[in-house]
């Protein structure tokens, strides 16, 4: 699996599979339930990439069709953030996102990673457990939900917040 950072032209189509697969109706991460509406909008897209100037947002194409998307940030130390890990849903189920996941993992520890960091809502059991299958540890820190940012979409519960996992690389 190649990864390369996403192009302006890329941001459409990331766009549209994050919301397929967070929002839609097919594969097994979605959200339904608990946040409606957009999981993410061009123009907050765009607004990220362009305030954060170490975000690196990969792409994998294959065939020239979009099948998963990821970012990467480093933070303090040789400490990165791994964000919006995405699978095109009609390919959830071939273990994509396993090596979508160790791909990103390696750019990182390539680029002087030690550990990664990510963040989970918390009500997302089955995809916490598919971290920790992966060896990511719950690390106890949570981070409130950013109730009234519509960027994250319409949350249906009042109870919503993020778990914090990390990974030794």
């Amino acid at each position: 699996m190649k990864l390369v950072r996403a192009t302006a032209a890329d941001l459409p189509e990331i766009v549209s599979l994050m919301n397929r697969a967070y929002r839609g109706r097919a594969g097994w991460a979605v959200e339904e339930g608990y946040i409606q509406g957009d999981r993410i909008r061009l123009p907050d897209l765009e607004a990220e990439i362009a305030a954060k100037l170490d975000l690196q947002w990969l792409v994998w194409r294959e065939a020239g069709a979009l099948l998963g998307t990821v970012s990467l940030e480093p933070m303090a130390g040789d400490v990165w953030y791994l964000g919006s890990l995405t699978v095109e849903p009609a390919q959830q189920a071939s273990q994509a996102g396993r090596r979508l996941l160790a791909a990103a993992e390696a750019i990182a520890r390539d680029a002087g990673a030690k550990r990664i960091e990510l963040t989970v809502i918390w009500v997302r059991e089955t995809l916490i457990a598919w971290y920790q299958r992966r060896g990511y540890v719950l690390t106890g820190k949570t981070t409130p939900f950013p109730y009234g940012d519509e960027r994250w979409g319409r949350p249906m519960r009042d109870d919503l917040y993020f778990v914090w996992l990390e990974r030794s690389l």
